[in-house]
């Protein structure tokens, strides 16, 4: 096992150069800042269908005046994701332009939406199809972005701009200057689409449809989920944050999904599309990637081990809402060779279930969009309109987990036991292989929790900026400083932010910590003194200093149980936002 984890481990800076991939970074960040519109829609989903789990149905005039407000936000997604991708491809291609010479990225997201409604038109009506606007047309939006961004930057990097006398206004001057590229991009998106209406006789979003329905309709059989969800486990075993690789290539897949699950719905048919978000999230995923809902609990209640039961205790509540880094980087679950097979296997083995379920025993799969943080279990049977067969599933998954997880959690809590008792670390060569990658040796500050400790914690830090000794004295700080703490979905980046600003108040200081998401944070950043990055987004880093650099902002990253450990001790955490203005 061993040898898997180093060969494994060996592949990793690809995996991470993956994840930093600029185009699937923007399909991401496209999302996020879609995210409101999505989870607003799902509102009027559950008010028009939950109903029916108790045989009530709503009368024609009532379900048409509830599904309006969601025919005119998710019923037209792909223009908005459209516009949010083109604005974070915008941001990405800007790192590596001089800043006085940037794309516009109103500029870009204008002529991207227009783009993406004539790829989306249908000359026969001279208008375009409003089915195409929604989530089918999620991939014709991306290709819309992609095209419209590179041809700004061909046009930004070589000057191709109408040029304005000096006392032109700034505002009318960058009118003229992305007029250029603005009309160029549409023009390009445009001769695309009468193309592909020429060769296929369908508009673009169309024909990507149909020449893509057989990957569609693989990537929803066993063998695809079974590919997909492994792949969402795998990659966070080895120290890289999944979703940032896996979740652009089938998101447009997803959302269609989900969409032609409630259209089936609304027929009075079985919805029976397995690969949506809530299955994800949900199913795969239920209680952070690994599916480690259950994992929390059994440290807490079935351990014999001290350290371990402490791991449960603190990890219980964060893990229940979907933020499992506490358990993943204090047990820890990552890199830990005992886990590598329950780790990948729970989550496969929960959505062939789900499968199971849907199509033999008829349970209809996922039809609303609900926030990420729902508790699994409550997410399982809010998303599936209240099926009967959905409490049922709840508690199959729950007990399937428990029983793959068991042997090698019972294997590992004897073998921390066995240190415990014997006063030797034995998985000292485990520590300092997880610590390559997240530095997480024990966790000390939740293991002082139970009154175990460990005096080899290593707190890593990297300062990007020059030093700025102004706001800080040998007392701490001294002027009023914003912190920024980052990560994929903006849970775990709350846990530290809370955490600061619960010490700040108790102690007086001039701190104030908010949490945000990565990629969704380059409007606010302007307004903070120092970013700190979660774990999983510490990839990023390079990315980040380019921007913070631009703004003489601090920025640090984190590790592991450092991090964990920062976010159960709220003085250590303002110590360590002291640290790095020293």
């Amino acid at each position: 096992m061993d040898k898997l984890i180093a060969a494994i481990e060996s592949a990793k800076p690809f995996f991470e150069k993956l994840s930093r991939n600029i185009y699937l970074r923007a399909i991401r960040d496209g999302f996020i800042a879609s995210m409101p519109i999505i989870l607003f829609s799902s509102i009027f989903i559950l008010i028009a269908y939950v109903p029916n789990a108790w045989g009530f149905h709503w009368s024609p005039e009532i379900e048409s005046f509830l599904m309006t407000p969601y025919n005119y936000s998710m019923g037209i997604l792909a223009l908005f994701v459209s516009g949010t991708t083109a604005k974070s491809l915008t941001d990405s291609m800007n790192r590596s332009l001089e800043g006085t010479n940037q794309i516009n990225y109103i500029s870009t997201m204008l002529a991207t939406m227009i783009g993406f409604l004539l790829m989306a038109a249908d000359d026969t009506e001279g208008g375009f199809l409003t089915e195409f606007l929604g989530t089918k047309g999620l991939l014709t939006a991306f290709i819309a972005a992609f095209i419209t961004v590179n041809v700004y930057k061909f046009s930004v990097k070589r000057n191709l701009t109408i040029t304005m006398p000096e006392e032109v206004p700034p505002n009318i001057s960058q009118v003229f200057k992305d007029l250029i590229p603005f009309t160029g991009s549409i023009i390009i998106l445009y001769l695309v689409a009468l193309l592909i209406r020429n060769i296929t006789g369908e508009n673009v979003a169309s024909s990507i449809g149909t020449m893509l329905a057989p990957l569609f309709q693989a990537a929803d059989g066993y063998l695809g989920i079974t590919i997909i969800f492994g792949a969402f486990a795998f990659f966070w075993f080895i120290g890289i944050h999944g979703p940032s690789i896996v979740e652009p290539a089938i998101a447009a897949v997803t959302y269609a999904n989900i969409e032609t699950n409630l259209q089936l719905l609304q027929a009075g048919e079985h919805a029976d599309k397995i690969l949506t978000p809530g299955t994800q999230m949900f199913i795969v995923t239920m209680g952070g990637t690994g599916a480690t809902l259950v994992v929390p609990f059994m440290f807490m209640w079935l351990a014999k081990s001290e350290r371990n039961k402490a791991i449960g205790r603190a990890s219980v509540v964060p893990t229940f809402f979907g933020v499992n880094e506490p358990i993943l980087f204090g047990a820890p679950l990552v890199l830990n060779p005992i886990f590598f097979v329950p780790f990948i296997f729970a989550p496969i083995a929960n959505v062939w279930i789900f499968k199971f379920f849907v199509d033999v025993l008829g349970m209809n799969s996922f039809t609303t969009n609900l926030p990420w943080t729902t508790p699994a279990p409550i997410g399982q049977i809010l998303g599936t309109n209240f099926h009967v067969l959905s409490f049922v599933l709840a508690a199959v998954l729950i007990v399937v987990d428990v029983l793959i997880y068991y042997p090698f959690f019972k294997v590992y809590d004897n073998q921390i036991l066995e240190e415990e008792r014997s006063g030797v670390n034995s998985s000292d060569a485990l520590k300092e292989k997880v610590a390559q990658n997240f530095d997480t040796s024990k966790s000390d500050e939740i293991l002082s929790q139970a009154g175990v400790t460990d005096s080899n914690e290593k707190v890593i830090v990297v300062d990007s900026s020059e030093d700025d000794t102004n706001k800080t004295t040998n007392e701490g700080i001294t002027e009023q400083t914003n912190v920024l703490v980052l990560c994929a979905g903006g849970g775990t980046s709350g846990l530290l932010a809370n955490a600061l600003n619960k010490a700040a108040k108790e102690h007086n200081k001039p701190v104030s910590a908010a949490a945000g998401s990565y990629g969704a944070h380059r409007e606010i950043l302007p307004q903070y003194d120092l970013v700190i990055l979660a774990p999983q987004v510490a990839s990023n880093y390079e990315d980040m200093k380019a921007e913070t650099d631009r703004l003489d902002i601090k920025l640090a990253k984190t590790e592991g149980s450092q991090y964990i450990g920062l976010t159960r001790d709220g003085e250590g955490a303002l110590q360590f936002v002291v640290e790095q203005f020293k």
